[in-house]
């Protein structure tokens, strides 16, 4: 198969004790081997998706299954595309790799014809505005609504022992954030998927065959390290810890260090001063076009500073008070990462974070109920 995968899907984390420990879906061979044999399978598959120290498309091609069709995501099948860039269609050693954020983000039945069954393997980072659970859920309403089985290699999430953040408006739903669910969730993919299924939050539900490929040795309470970037512009733990916090200056004129070496592990704008730390913005991998793009930006560096366990609105409620003026974009962007208007209108009333963040508490609870029927770990 294409040997020059292993070479281009580096090792890009340092890896914790824990993940020497946990066996990926993917690594549990046992669980899923005899069940591919003799089908034609799909992947949805990015630059996460490994099975040891392989490419899961290199795994199971040597292991002799009949690959249809690829898939993938939001930043492309090697994940190194922009955020919000559309994604074109290509191939790999003949087979079409089908990208689900170009012209569509669902598989269409064309796309699928011949397929037997679909896997989806792609490590998300557990927070409701990433897109991976999105496409993972639009693949899983067109195999439902073909009849097509879905098998999940589950991976952890590292946030899967915390709920936190407000529960998305249905009024509010897009591609940031399709389900009634907090901004953490505490869920792993595998754990999601039926949760999709299980609370028919897909056409067809009840007739999709899903099956979860779980993970062994798994604790979720303990600390998990990628092997692999999840995406260009969160490029290590720490960035991914601070990123629900901080994923909401995307809807604001602040950057939150696109065009850095270190993205999500910062904030700043030209007419902030917290001191003498500053940055500029400037085009690279992760970011072609990065917001206030050579502007030099006054903020706060979180790369010493240890991240919240949960959902930290402190910093965000600070900037806005210090810019005193036009603070979110005019797109209301903020709202469908929030998944509602509230947090504009709440700043707006003059409320604090602790009386923003009580304001969650109660559909916390009734989201909690829901979780609780399909934890595996």
């Amino acid at each position: 198969m294409v040997r020059f995968l292993l070479a281009f899907f580096c090792v890009a984390f340092v890896v914790n004790d824990c993940i020497g420990q946990v066996v990926v879906g993917a690594d549990n061979e046992r669980a899923y081997m005899t069940r591919l044999q003799s089908k034609r399978i799909a992947l949805v598959v990015n630059q996460t998706s490994r099975k040891g120290d392989q490419h899961v498309v290199d795994a199971l091609w040597e292991e002799g299954l009949d690959i249809g069709a690829i898939f993938a995501p939001e930043h492309g099948f090697r994940g190194d595309t922009d955020a919000g860039e559309r994604v074109a269609d290509a191939s790999l050693n003949k087979i079409p790799v089908y990208s689900l954020y170009g012209s569509s983000k669902k598989p269409s039945a064309e796309q699928l014809e011949g397929i037997d069954l679909v896997v989806f393997d792609i490590q998300d980072v557990g927070v409701r505005f990433y897109t991976y659970i999105s496409t993972m859920t639009y693949v899983m309403e067109a195999c439902a609504e073909l009849d097509i089985p879905v098998m999940v290699f589950d991976r952890p999430n590292p946030f899967t022992d915390v709920v936190d953040g407000p529960t998305l408006d249905p009024d509010f739903s897009s591609f940031v954030g399709l389900h009634e669910v907090p901004v953490i969730y505490g869920m792993t993919i595998g754990e999601y998927a039926l949760m999709v299924k299980g609370e028919g939050w897909i056409k067809d539900a009840s007739s999709l065959d899903l099956r979860i490929v779980p993970l062994q040795n798994y604790q979720r309470d303990k600390a998990y390290s990628f092997p692999v970037k999840p995406s260009p512009n969160l490029p290590n733990m720490h960035s991914i810890a601070w990123y629900p916090s901080l994923c909401f200056f995307e809807g604001t004129v602040v950057s939150v260090g696109r065009g850095t070496d270190f993205p999500f592990q910062a904030y700043g704008h030209p007419a902030l001063s917290y001191g003498s730390f500053s940055f500029t913005p400037k085009p690279n991998g992760g970011s072609s076009r990065p917001k206030l793009n050579g502007q030099t930006c006054r903020g706060k560096d979180f790369r010493s500073l240890d991240p919240p366990k949960g959902l930290d609105l402190s910093h965000l409620y600070k900037a806005y008070h210090d810019l005193d003026g036009d603070f979110f974009l005019s797109n209301n962007f903020v709202d469908l990462l929030y998944g509602s208007d509230d947090l504009r209108i709440y700043l707006k009333q003059g409320k604090t974070v602790d009386e923003i963040s009580a304001m969650w508490q109660e559909d916390l609870d009734v989201f909690k109920s829901i979780r609780a029927k399909y934890l595996l770990y």
